[in-house]
């Protein structure tokens, strides 16, 4: 008889505990409309399911229309995800007509993306700036085809794609498309007043280039929000950089061409030295020739070859040709 009293009490202290912890929660979620099973609360809370969260959820669900059940609630609950967060995005997006089912939504959180800024994104665009000014990058900076430097911001409104949101590039990306779309486009024009005239051109140039291809984002619009020519605002900055380059290109190309120069005039002169030493030894030759001359008199007088009288008249006609000499040089001097 004792065991069977201690039997009911333990049986009636259970009720009790049962009732304490669950009690305001089912009668919460049955008068909600979103019933849940009693016993269903008690495995929840044998599961470690936050079971308070998890009804709030579906009454939140369940009076927005959406038909969602405690079990997968629970199961995202138990791999980690932000039920709350799920549940408020999935009412966002069935209020603004947006399809987007629990199973996206789901995944969509436990990637780590914010799903109800995303359904918010999708609902109001989002404005970015290009370049990121968290980056320290305040203008792009791009040359036409003339040389001219110009420095370029755009605002780019984009808008989240729920379908490839997950696994879909990040902003990041959609910043560093935008900005090589604008300066290549930039760097297409034949001239910097092109751009000037028609900046409009340049953002639907590069709206027409597909660059939300495989992100997160749909590009809504492209806008050029400011644009200036480099060198207008600071001392510094070199705005015509075709006119510097060409001239360097020229300042390179005299620096070439005056050590061609310097070369050939070094050739010049070891020619020109070259030329003196073949004089000195040609001059030499003829000095040795001439100191033969003698010898070959003598011989001759030794074998009768030249008289006396035969050397006196040579020897008079060498003074007349050397009077004759001086004598032209005298009037070549007057």
């Amino acid at each position: 008889m004792p065991f069977l009293i201690g039997f009911l009490a333990l049986i009636l202290l259970l009720v009790i505990f049962l009732l304490v912890n669950f009690i305001g929660i089912y009668i919460r979620a049955a008068v909600s409309g979103a019933k849940v099973n009693f016993m269903a609360l008690v495995a929840m809370r044998l599961r470690r399911v936050n079971t308070k969260l998890v009804v709030d959820s579906r009454i939140q669900a369940v009076k927005a229309g959406l038909p969602l059940n405690t079990n997968d609630l629970e199961a995202h609950y138990l791999a980690g995800g932000n039920v709350m967060n799920v549940v408020g995005a999935l009412v966002a997006a069935d209020k603004a007509n947006i399809e987007l089912s629990f199973q996206q939504a789901a995944a969509i959180d436990l990637a780590g993306r914010d799903v109800r800024e995303a359904v918010s994104t999708s609902v109001y665009p989002k404005v970015i700036d290009c370049p990121d000014p968290s980056k320290g990058l305040g203008l792009l900076d791009a040359v036409s085809k003339d040389g001219i430097r110009l420095l370029v911001k755009a605002r780019v409104t984009v808008r989240a794609n729920l379908q490839r949101l997950v696994g879909g590039a990040t902003e990041e990306t959609i910043i560093a498309r935008v900005g090589q779309g604008i300066v290549s486009a930039i760097g297409s024009q034949e001239t910097y007043k092109h751009v000037l005239e028609n900046p409009d051109n340049i953002s639907r140039k590069v709206l027409m280039s597909g660059l939300d291809a495989n992100t997160a984002f749909e590009i809504v619009s492209i806008d050029i929000a400011d644009v200036s020519v480099a060198g207008v605002s600071g001392a510094r900055e070199v705005a015509n950089v075709g006119a510097l380059l060409e001239t360097e290109r020229a300042e390179a190309d005299k620096k070439l061409r005056q050590a061609e120069a310097e070369g050939r005039r070094a050739m010049a002169i070891a020619a020109e030295q070259e030329m003196r030493a073949r004089v000195q030894e040609m001059q030499s030759k003829v000095i040795e020739a001439q100191a033969d001359v003698p010898k070959a008199i003598s011989e001759a007088f030794r074998s009768g070859n030249l008289g006396v009288m035969d050397f006196y008249r040579m020897q008079n006609v060498l003074a007349d040709t050397s009077m004759r000499e001086s004598i032209a040089e005298g009037d070549q001097e007057d």
